[in-house]
């Protein structure tokens, strides 16, 4: 059974009021719940965290590298700015999967840069709540014979 950690990034607590035009209109609640869904489905171990706080973010990834076979993570805003945290990420050892709920590619310009792209094994973006489940299931699939157990 693969252990996920499950990080959504600065502000992402806003969901369901916070720009429905360009996050949707589910909340984070409802967007952890169909990920415990489609986590039991695919007999994996959730750990859900959201922070507002880089350095919270770093903490959360660092101690994840001691449990979790993968990291699903929207870094949100810090997906642009945090080079703290792409070091995290790269010196845990963990896969991890970057999503993001709307397509950053075509928003302003400075969000088109990730720092997180580049030590991560894959980005989903672009597809709503639906960007976290694919997420999901790609991280399960990089994981599939490396769980903690």
């Amino acid at each position: 059974m693969p252990n996920i950690l499950v990080v959504h990034g600065p502000n992402l607590h806003l969901l369901g009021t916070r720009e429905p035009d360009t996050y949707g209109v589910l909340t984070l609640q409802q967007i952890n719940e169909r990920l415990q869904r489609l986590a039991d489905e695919l007999n994996a171990q959730l750990r859900i965290e959201q922070r507002n706080g880089e350095g919270e973010i770093v903490a959360l990834i660092g101690e994840a590298a001691a449990w979790a076979d993968a990291i699903l993570i929207n870094p949100a805003a810090y997906t642009h700015t945090s080079i703290a945290i792409r070091d995290a990420i790269a010196a845990c050892g963990l896969p991890a999967v970057e999503v993001h709920l709307s397509n950053i590619h075509k928003r302003e310009e400075f969000r088109h840069h990730s720092y997180i792209a580049g030590v991560a094994a894959g980005q989903i973006t672009g597809f709503g709540a639906d960007s976290y489940l694919l997420g999901l299931r790609a991280a399960c699939s990089l994981c599939s014979n490396t769980s903690h157990t």
